[in-house]
């Protein structure tokens, strides 16, 4: 049984990791680039008792896709569950968007999903459970997020589709939206240390609930989604966001 977690080695994805992490459990671990960060990111893996196996892979392209979902073991090796939480940060306004390198972003960020599941089916079994981070970009327009919340929408919207397909196989497909979460690609979005730090600021006045979004916010709505409980639960975006865009 292996559980599978693109962008596993940073941020979001590597907190999903952990949390999933366990005696018994193996993981695998999809990274783009970085290898330090991915190094780091077996050693805490491993220390919480899971195996880890890495795989540098762009799952932005369906051989990267079969490259990722190969790193899980021989051929027919059941993958229980698959989080995806890679992405491309390219911040852009759309009508000063490079063509070619917004429509990798957009690849990357949300059609990806759909070359996961195709790589991925032969080693889905009744009772898997596919879950994709997105966020509250995929509907609320927000400056300079285009690249990022276009992709997250389209993938919402195969996770739609997909449903039609995967659950007469017993295969469940939702996801979870974080609120913001203090991460580096907050940052690289916005232009600094010192521009994340006033827009986590914000995030946290303007919350109904009167802070930022915690890693356990989350990770504990992807744990309920991967394990038996929500056996009954498709196509279904989580909002965990503390009632941030509730309107």
């Amino acid at each position: 049984m292996t559980i599978v977690v693109t962008g596993g080695t940073k941020g979001i994805g590597l907190a999903i990791a952990k949390r999933l992490a366990g005696p018994g459990e193996t993981l695998v671990l999809g990274y783009h680039a970085d290898e330090a960060a991915a190094q780091d990111a077996r050693v805490a893996v491993e220390a919480l008792g899971a195996t880890v196996a890495m795989a540098r892979a762009d799952i932005g392209t369906p051989a990267g896709a079969a490259e990722l979902v190969a790193a899980c073991g021989p051929s027919g090796a059941p993958i229980t569950c698959l989080v995806h939480s890679a992405a491309m940060i390219y911040p852009t306004t759309l009508l000063g968007a490079d063509p070619e390198r917004f429509t990798r972003a957009v690849e990357t960020n949300g059609l990806s999903l759909l070359y996961l599941v195709q790589a991925a089916l032969p080693r889905l079994a009744r009772g898997s459970s596919i879950i994709f981070i997105s966020s509250a970009g995929a509907r609320a327009a927000s400056p300079r997020y285009g690249a990022l919340g276009v992709g997250k929408a389209l993938a919402e919207s195969l996770i739609r589709y997909l449903v039609m397909e995967l659950a007469p196989l017993g295969i469940r497909i939702n996801g979870v939206a974080p609120g913001l979460v203090r991460t580096t690609s907050v940052a690289a979005m916005v232009g600094g240390e010192a521009a994340a730090e006033q827009v986590f600021e914000r995030a946290a006045r303007s919350n109904p609930s009167g802070r930022m979004s915690e890693d356990d916010d989350y990770t504990e709505v992807v744990a309920f989604l991967a394990g038996e409980g929500s056996r009954f639960v498709q196509g279904q975006i989580i909002q965990a966001n503390g009632g941030t865009f509730v309107g």
